[in-house]
């Protein structure tokens, strides 16, 4: 069986071992150490990665009471060294010790019950058991785990027997029976746990909530800790920096700056919708000028396919008319009339679209497609105004 370092240290960081299996499984190839502080996937907690004789390890896992090492190929030698990705390693050690002392908190001040952890590489959450939770009650616990942190608590692991575990009022009793461990923060709780924890709540630095979003009878908690926390301030900060260099003003000016430059972007806007109302007006009747019997058709250099979509509404406005257009912008043509023709725009899209390589579909009264290129888009438009 294999000795875990993981629960005689969780601060192991380099360390000389023998291999005493190697396995080759579909491809991939797995070893099994005589000492590992690797910790593998499990209870919320992600495994850790580094190198085995300068080769990455890509997983590690249990299996069959034993902890599993994937790496890249095989070592050579049967004595190897190890080294964990500390970095890796530190940040689950803060982020899973933070878990535990805001599921505390939020126990203590809120009897919320914490019903499951996640910790992934970006977001870590908890699920706690009420709905209700408010946006004050979210402040009051940050700063009451923050408090804790500061008291520089005392945090650490051991394990008990069956026996001596009835003495202990741990949080949740395990489901196993033999080989337990019991997390515990000084004076805060007794939790059992075989995850790796920072070994004073100092270390955890700081824990930040950042959101909060509501389940079926529960609430989802969004925290980091530590460094984690730190990174994030970072990017928040060099974000604000650059939009305060870009509106000219200090950071505690920003929003009103931002307002400003909102309110003047919903005028420019109203403008220019009305300008394009206007223009719009203006082509509708320079178009309908130009009428070849019953269709109105153009090629646009410039327009979207919503201008089209709006502008053929307009020109089909009250008249019995067939309106084709198309933009080589987007390589995207339009089909629209009012309703009073006999033959389906959709249906006449769908029969010839495939041998101009085009997409799309429609309606009775309308139809839009899509073409790989302008050549394919322009000869398509061609067929169509042949067509009606």
């Amino acid at each position: 069986m294999t000795r875990k370092l993981y629960y005689e240290s969780a601060y192991e960081k380099v360390w000389w071992t023998n291999i005493i299996d190697s396995i080759e499984r579909d491809g991939k190839y797995f070893i099994i150490l005589e000492e590992t502080a690797f910790y593998p996937h499990g209870g919320g907690q992600p495994c850790d990665l580094g190198s085995i004789d300068g080769i990455k390890v890509l997983d590690v896992f249990s299996e069959d009471g034993e902890v599993v090492h994937q790496v890249e190929r095989l070592p050579e030698t049967d004595k190897v060294i190890c080294k964990l990705d500390w970095e890796r390693r530190f940040d689950h050690m803060q982020n899973h010790s933070g878990q535990h002392l805001l599921s505390a908190v939020f126990r203590d001040l809120l009897q919320a019950q914490t019903v499951s952890f996640h910790l992934g590489t970006e977001d870590v959450t908890i699920d706690i058991d009420q709905s209700d939770i408010t946006n004050d009650q979210l402040t009051v616990v940050e700063q009451e785990v923050n408090n804790r942190i500061y008291q520089n608590l005392e945090i650490s692991s051991y394990f008990v027997s069956n026996e001596q575990l009835r003495n202990i009022p741990v949080v949740k009793m395990p489901k196993v029976t033999e080989n337990i461990r019991i997390v515990e923060i000084e004076g805060v709780e007794y939790n059992a746990c075989g995850g790796t924890h920072v070994t004073r709540t100092g270390q955890i630095a700081m824990i930040k909530l950042f959101k909060a979003e509501k389940l079926k009878g529960a609430t989802r908690v969004h925290f980091k800790c530590g460094n984690r926390a730190l990174a994030d301030y970072n990017k928040v900060l060099a974000i604000i920096d650059t939009l305060s260099e870009k509106f000219n003003t200090g950071r505690k000016d920003i929003l009103d700056r931002f307002e400003k430059w909102e309110q003047g972007y919903k005028q420019i806007q109203t403008e220019l919708s009305h300008i394009k109302e206007q223009n719009e007006a203006y082509l509708s009747k320079e178009l309908l000028s130009n009428m070849e019997g019953k269709l109105v058709s153009h090629v646009f250099a410039d327009k979207s396919l919503k201008d089209m979509q709006r502008l053929a509404a307009k020109i089909v406005t009250d008249q019995a008319i067939i309106v084709l257009l198309a933009t080589t912008a987007e390589n995207k043509i339009l089909l629209y009339h009012s309703g009073s023709e006999h033959f389906s725009c959709g249906k006449l899209f769908k029969e010839h679209l495939p041998a101009f390589n085009g997409k799309g579909g429609g309606n009775d009264q309308s139809a839009q497609a899509g073409f790989p290129s302008n050549e394919d888009s322009v000869q398509f438009y061609e067929f169509i105004k042949k067509q009606v």
